[in-house]
């Protein structure tokens, strides 16, 4: 079994690292605060720090990036992280996978698919597409082994409170009480659930026929917002739930005081329109399915 070290344990991290520990591997998880799952051997570390991600990774057959910082900080916190995580690829020699996400494309027309150029013009998203390139240029240069997994908007156990599908729209629906939507309820929409995207980040970093480019997480057919919570209120035994969508001009007033709440408007793009991940190319090359929906969505309301 080989050695991994999964540097984030958030909504991703937690489900990655538990995956590889349940296959036998050593597994360390790379934190600020030192978290992790019971198995892993839980290291406390500036992810900036690259002479400490190096000691860290020292060993290991793969490097997993799972960092998230929050949207507001991208242009600060995302630089000199990427930086780090190259550095100790390089002189590793530890195979980089990074989570990845769709922004980078900025609005697109028909489904979303790896060939797409990365052409948003939004400063946060041009960072995401910067770290990339770089990587790939280190790649392409044989300083670094490389690749990156994208998914959509994420839903399933262990969902954070940035998940659309998550508490904010469990907990209304499991007490018959109306959810209230940012969006539209009626617009179709990619959902990746969240132990397929472990699943991918694993396959991605052992098979070398995922390096050098990146791949959509095997995603299932987009579904609207009431459509998901239909199919959830269906599963509990209830009725369909009620959905409310809260005015744009209140959301934006909101925004005045919250920077996370703030920056919605650049993602608003995403759900006023039909929004589709295509992952056709990651499941015809390994052979990954998504779970299917009832599935995914029944260990979404137990966990």
């Amino acid at each position: 079994m080989g050695k991994h070290v999964v540097v984030g344990s958030g909504q991703v991290g937690n489900h990655l690292a538990g995956k590889l520990l349940a296959r036998g591997h050593e597994v360390t998880v790379v934190t600020r605060s030192g978290s992790g799952p019971a198995g892993a051997t839980r290291v406390a570390a500036d992810v900036a720090d690259q002479a400490r991600l190096i000691e860290v990774t020292r060993g290991a057959d793969v490097l997993y990036n799972c960092v998230n910082p929050r949207y507001h900080r991208w242009l600060t916190d995302w630089p000199p992280m990427a930086a780090s995580f190259l550095g100790a690829a390089e002189a590793t020699g530890a195979v980089l996978v990074i989570l990845g996400n769709l922004y980078p494309y900025g609005p697109v027309t028909g489904p979303m698919t790896e060939d797409l150029p990365l052409a948003s013009t939004n400063p946060k998203f041009q960072v995401r597409a910067k770290m990339w390139a770089d990587a790939l240029a280190a790649h392409e240069a044989g300083r670094i082994r490389v690749t990156e997994v994208r998914g959509s908007d994420y839903f399933g156990p262990g969902a954070t409170d940035q998940s659309y599908l998550g508490d904010r729209f469990l907990v209304p629906l499991r007490e018959g009480r109306t959810i209230q939507l940012v969006w539209p309820a009626d617009m179709p929409h990619s959902w990746t659930y969240l132990p397929d995207v472990a699943d991918a980040l694993i396959v991605a970093g052992a098979d070398e026929r995922a390096w050098g480019r990146p791949w959509h997480v095997p995603t299932g057919e987009p579904r609207t917002f009431r459509e998901m919570g239909e199919r959830m209120a269906a599963l509990l035994g209830r009725p369909a739930p009620r959905l409310m969508r809260l005015p744009w001009p209140a959301v934006q007033a909101a925004g005045l005081f919250s920077p996370m709440i703030g920056e919605l408007r650049h993602t608003r793009y995403q759900f006023v329109a039909p929004y589709v991940l295509d992952s056709s190319a990651f499941q015809r090359t390994f052979g990954l399915a998504p779970t299917p929906l009832d599935e995914a969505l029944k260990a979404t309301l137990v966990a």
